[in-house]
């Protein structure tokens, strides 16, 4: 079994790789939270030594001036997206949240690092409330979007939402609560279901998700559906009653979450996660900026059910 560097890539949360062409593609949140940048590599172990290639900044003013959260690269219809949030100000509202709201750039360049991004506006949903940790993926000869959001009339910071998209910057239809905050280790320090990512194995198709506050006691949960079900149908989905991947004090390694998938060169399924490997954060956690990106093998057992095991020790530096 290979065993990644750990980390694998520093001062790196939310990360996000794209395999494409035979090329990966890597983006996340960077710790000063104002700029997009990409990086490029044949390998996946290539991806450590990638030159970062800055696509977007944010700008002095507007509604994506500050704090870029949670990047996402794909390519849709011949062209590529990048989904984040952003925020108009570093202030709380009067819920004591942040105001971020989903955005989109596009590029129809072949080349995402040389290519011109044009700016596709915000994603609008339902609510016009925070929101952030937007994916998109393909299922049923149908594109989807799913992300978290505040829902105003209801206790917690977010759930998770699901909708058909009518193009890369617009859905379709009304959109479906697909998780919220229910068990105690979704609710500690605050009520969190976000950073969804979407994994296919077999006869089911997997929505892992991370619960909780950033800190120790950030975890991923699960969800499911068999491959064939209507998505928009609740009662096809299951949700694990316990996270299947959280903080390992043995090794080290504190609040792993806000995940992404990817195959290496055999195929195998690759967990792309972040992770602190202490404890002792001064201040919001939000601005520490130790959150490493690091890659894990998953397992599948015999149901065709994935196993995360546990988060491994740091190995390098």
């Amino acid at each position: 079994m290979i065993t990644y560097p750990n980390p694998f890539i520093e001062q790196r949360a939310d990360p996000f790789i794209l395999q494409k062409d035979g090329y990966y593609y890597f983006i996340a949140s960077v710790p000063e939270y104002d700029r997009l940048e990409i990086r490029r590599a044949d390998s996946l172990l290539g991806l450590r030594e990638a030159i970062p290639t800055v696509v977007w900044r944010k700008p002095a003013s507007g509604p994506m001036s500050q704090l870029i959260w949670a990047p996402e690269l794909h390519y849709l219809a011949g062209k590529w997206y990048i989904y984040f949030a952003a925020a108009h100000t570093q202030q709380l509202d009067h819920l004591g949240m942040f105001q971020h709201r989903m955005f989109i750039l596009e590029c129809s360049d072949a080349d995402p690092l040389t290519g011109t991004w044009i700016e596709k506006g915000q994603m609008k949903t339902h609510f016009d409330t925070f929101a952030l940790d937007a994916t998109t993926f393909s299922h049923q000869g149908k594109q989807w979007y799913l992300w978290a959001q505040k829902d105003p009339n209801i206790p917690g910071n977010s759930n998770l939402y699901l909708c058909e998209m009518e193009n890369p910057w617009t859905l379709k239809g009304s959109p479906m609560m697909l998780s919220r905050p229910e068990y105690d280790w979704e609710c500690r320090g605050f009520l969190v279901n976000e950073g969804p990512a979407v994994l296919k194995h077999g006869d089911k198709l997997f929505i892992s998700y991370s619960a909780s506050a950033t800190d120790e006691n950030y975890c991923i949960g699960l969800l499911w559906i068999d491959i064939h079900a209507d998505p928009y149908d609740i009662t096809n989905w299951h949700k694990s009653p316990t996270p299947v991947f959280r903080t390992s004090y043995e090794n080290h390694q504190y609040g792993p979450g806000h995940n992404s998938f990817t195959k290496d060169s055999h195929g195998e399924d690759v967990l792309v996660y972040h992770a602190r490997n202490y404890t002792e954060i001064v201040g919001d956690p939000l601005y520490d900026p130790n959150r490493h990106t690091r890659l894990k093998l998953i397992k599948w057992d015999e149901n065709g059910m994935p196993n995360f095991g546990i988060p491994q020790p740091d190995t390098t530096a």
